[in-house]
């Protein structure tokens, strides 16, 4: 059996009627990790290495999602290809410990592109990994300290 990770339940709804009955397809629903909430969590000391948490709301999908990989021959990491999505495979790999992982992107959903992706497999682009998470720890690090410096100085709030 082969596991397929997708973003949204549309496509995993649509891709399980391409796909047959040796492909189990799981909705991520998007971001399984990021930054804690309460707190910066980057050693800026450290060349900025970043610590995540698996956000709550991602808990019970994870879960399901470790029981469906233990039974699958492989997994395949099937969101977007931008940057976002992109990350999301990275933590997906993280999270789920994989060694190696099949990454196949597609940009129409159709079974011809989702069957020609299966055949054409490619490792995760760390650059776009790298580029999304650099924004997000600059937003964290702008964040925590422009925003205190603006409540001082224009409201509270801002």
């Amino acid at each position: 059996m082969f596991l397929v990770l997708v973003e949204s339940p549309t496509k995993s709804k649509t891709l399980k009627q391409f796909l047959g009955k040796n492909y189990q397809v799981i909705a991520t629903m998007g971001h399984v990790r990021d930054l804690p909430k309460n707190k910066v969590g980057i050693d800026v000391e450290n060349n900025f290495k970043p610590t995540y948490q698996v956000l709550d709301k991602a808990k019970p999908r994870i879960k399901e999602i470790k029981q469906e990989a233990e039974k699958a021959d492989s997994i395949i990491l099937a969101v977007d290809e931008d940057r976002e999505g992109e990350a999301i495979a990275w933590h997906l790999k993280e999270v789920l410990n994989l060694k190696e992982a099949e990454r196949i992107v597609f940009h129409e959903i159709t079974k011809e592109a989702i069957l020609k992706a299966l055949k054409n497999p490619r490792e995760i682009d760390v650059n776009l990994v790298n580029s999304q998470q650099t924004r997000r720890m600059l937003d964290r690090l702008v964040g925590y300290e422009l925003s205190p410096f603006l409540w001082k100085k224009v409201t509270r709030g801002l």
